[in-house]
């Protein structure tokens, strides 16, 4: 029983892997730059960072065995995460004074991937 658990996490790690390499191709295909791929912070993690222009964008990456799953992943409490995550960064990096951006890139099986621009606000 405990192997299993082990070998579910470890092909769950490698799907979310292959599912955010698909998200930068498409990002660099839209024209992003990446700046980051899974940023590490003391409040949290950042699947990709990349940037267009002036723009740079905070993507959460999701892979659900349905897309409708995949688009409902990131609940309120991740989105805080991933805004106090982009907060560190910006002041580590010195981004501060830049406009930011939330994205969310959602994947499923035998489905295009969706780009959500501005999945979510921060006042």
């Amino acid at each position: 029983m405990a192997r299993d658990k082990i070998t579910e996490g470890a092909q769950s790690r490698k799907r979310g892997g292959l599912a955010e390499t698909i998200a930068a191709i498409l990002l660099r295909m839209k024209g992003y730059h990446i700046l980051a791929r899974r940023y590490g912070t003391p409040v949290g993690e950042i699947d990709i960072i990349a940037k267009r222009g002036s723009v740079v964008v905070y993507v959460e990456v999701k892979w659900r065995a349905h897309m409708e799953d995949a688009l409902a992943a990131v609940p309120v409490h991740t989105q805080a995460r991933i805004t106090r995550a982009a907060g560190w960064h910006s002041k580590a990096t010195g981004v501060c004074g830049g406009v930011q951006r939330f994205d969310v890139i959602a994947m499923a099986p035998w489905s295009m991937p969706r780009h959500i621009e501005n999945a979510w606000m921060v006042p």
